[in-house]
């Protein structure tokens, strides 16, 4: 045994044992449940999707803590509203995730499947329910077979019940992410939501109750795109649930209470197997079907420890670190680092966004039919639509002036400079500015429209640079 890592390459001896079998939805995995170190951390991983079911009842400055009013395009983020002027930062945010995602990917594999990912999260509750009331996988495969019956019906109909209750919860949870959510329970159990609800509603329902009930790995298998891309986003170097080739092979049976010297460590038990949720065989190598869990190691460490052979038989590991290869720091990897670059860079948008996001929006559109107007006097009068957009809960009294390089030709006309900007409204109204008439040419020079707060709103001031345009 000692000589096969020196004489093959970990690619090559998977290459010679390699016969993938991919479950296309013929049969149903019943997986066993068993405990263990990753089960636990799978149980703390998943318990943080609460807060899914929680966030929506949260109160913040008298608001939902997460709100998001398509109807009147803003989003409540505790206490930051979030208008249509300032989604760009919405995209930072998918970037963000994107870069998070492909980052964890390079160095630990498909770990948001194993632990976060919301299917794996919600199948995993959907058979834990189906073991507690079917019993382990064994009985279950049996009562499948078994012919129908009132004992059969009866289990059959309070897994379904339970499935269809957190389905439920599910598709009403996520609707009150969009609209006031007391209001849309009252609604709901009254008959009176709006269509739109009950459309969103009921098709979480249907898709949590079949995914997670029914297609379970079949999801990540055709429907996630994640499984057909991690190939490209994974190296020697990503740390993997991994067999140890070298000391498992050549498998052998327990014969008694005793272990064939002349075999591996593997007794071929396929509880690792049993376990998977998605039936992949590590054994075999790297399956798209692996999603990292961490299931088959807990498995295949309760059996090592039972046969009085150390554990980690299956453990999480690179491929250079099974074959004896120094995994690199993170800070060498190139991959890893760009991920992380972009990483910090949409953050820091991000950050900078929210930290800088004006209460009021302000947009000076010159009007261009006519450029400019001439007058009887001889001067030149420009128009200009103002358009204010004022963020906060309450109406916003400001003061409107202009800045120019020479006050005394270009001047604010028809307008006494006090405005008062409606609470969360779209606030437009047109201005003039007019180049006084002296005799002397006038050019195209720039202009500043300046609003400032009044009262309480003292020191806030928003600028919008524009230009007085005059002939030539």
């Amino acid at each position: 045994m000692g000589d096969i890592k020196t004489k093959a390459s970990y690619d090559e001896l998977y290459s010679d044992s390699q016969h993938y079998h991919v479950n296309t939805g013929a049969e149903t995995i019943h997986a066993k449940r068993i405990p263990g170190f990753f089960r636990n951390i799978k149980w703390f991983t998943m318990s943080l999707w609460s807060l899914f079911f929680l966030s929506p009842y949260l109160q913040w400055n008298h608001h939902q803590a997460i709100l998001f009013d398509i109807p009147a395009r803003k989003f409540y983020l505790f206490g930051a509203t979030i208008w249509p002027q300032d989604v760009w930062m919405l995209s930072l945010v998918l970037i963000l995730l994107a870069m998070t995602l492909f980052g964890v990917t390079a160095v630990a594999g498909r770990v948001f499947c194993g632990y976060f990912c919301f299917q794996t999260v919600w199948t995993d509750v959907f058979t834990w329910i189906e073991d507690k009331v079917e019993g382990n996988a064994m009985q279950r495969r049996k009562l499948d077979r078994a012919a129908w019956s009132v004992e059969k019906l009866q289990k059959k109909v309070i897994k379904h019940s339970a499935w269809l209750l957190i389905a439920v919860l599910t598709g009403v949870t996520f609707t009150a992410y969009f609209t006031e959510a007391s209001q849309l329970w009252y609604d709901v159990f009254h008959l009176s939501a709006p269509l739109i609800a009950w459309i969103v509603i009921g098709m979480f329902i249907a898709g949590t109750y079949v995914f997670a009930g029914f297609m379970r790995e079949q999801v990540c298998f055709w429907l996630c795109p994640y499984a057909r891309i991690q190939s490209v986003m994974i190296d020697k170097d990503t740390i993997i649930p991994t067999y140890d080739l070298e000391r498992g092979e050549p498998r052998g049976k327990v014969s008694g209470a005793s272990v064939n010297a002349t075999t591996g460590d593997c007794i071929d038990c396929k509880m690792c197997v049993g376990v998977c949720p998605t039936g992949v065989d590590i054994r075999e190598g790297l399956s798209e079907g692996c999603i990292t869990c961490g299931m088959c190691i807990d498995a295949c460490d309760s059996i090592m420890v039972k046969v009085n052979k150390p554990i980690g038989l299956i453990r999480y590991a690179s491929q250079k670190q099974m074959e004896g290869i120094v995994l690199p720091p993170l800070w060498k990897r190139p991959r890893v680092l760009v991920y992380s670059l972009i990483f910090l860079l949409a953050l820091s948008g991000i950050v900078y966004g929210l930290s800088h996001i004006s209460p009021v929006e302000l947009t000076v559109v010159h009007e261009r039919q006519p450029l400019f107007t001439r007058m009887s006097d001889g001067s030149i009068q420009n128009k200009y639509t103002i358009k204010a957009v004022n963020k906060m809960e309450q109406d916003l009294p400001m003061t409107l002036r202009i800045v120019v390089d020479d006050p005394a030709k270009v001047m604010l006309v028809e307008h006494d400079g006090k405005v008062v900007l409606k609470a969360e409204k779209l606030v437009p109204f047109a201005v003039f500015l007019r180049g006084a008439h002296d005799g002397t040419r006038l050019e195209n020079q720039p202009v500043t429209f300046v609003l400032e707060g009044l009262g309480e709103y003292e020191g806030l001031v928003i600028r919008y640079d524009s230009v007085f345009v005059s002939p030539k």
